[in-house]
């Protein structure tokens, strides 16, 4: 199954249900390309940072949204501010932090204008 998404929240549910390909389009194209970007020892980093936010907001219902998002102003440094939002609104919008992992593992089927496509390996 296809997905085509223009938000955080979208791709999240898309990654969630382990769609088969994924079209990004819009803005959230190059906060995806910068998440997928990364090196692995700043992704390392950056992942540590964010999964922190993550678990304080979901353990607190999302009421401590804005305490988790300090939390993770660790990975700001390595994927900057409009990657890292978009990181951590993804995670929480799978459920988890290990939905960005998955994003990353897609392969890229193509990147034209403003839309990237994705498949699942």
């Amino acid at each position: 199954m296809a997905a085509a998404v223009k938000t955080e929240k979208e791709l999240g549910e898309a990654i969630k249900r382990q769609d088969d390909e994924i079209i990004i389009e819009g803005d959230l194209k190059n906060k995806v390309i910068r998440i997928r970007a990364a090196g692995k020892v700043a992704w390392a980093i950056a992942i540590g940072a964010i999964s922190g936010a993550v678990l304080v907001s979901l353990l607190s219902g999302g009421t401590a949204a804005p305490a988790g998002i300090t939390v993770g102003l660790a990975a700001v440094g390595v994927l900057g501010a409009p990657a890292t939002a978009a990181a951590f609104a993804i995670a929480v919008a799978a459920g988890g932090v290990d939905a960005l992992d998955k994003l990353r593992s897609y392969k890229t089927v193509s990147d034209t204008g403003n839309r990237l496509v994705l498949k699942r390996k």
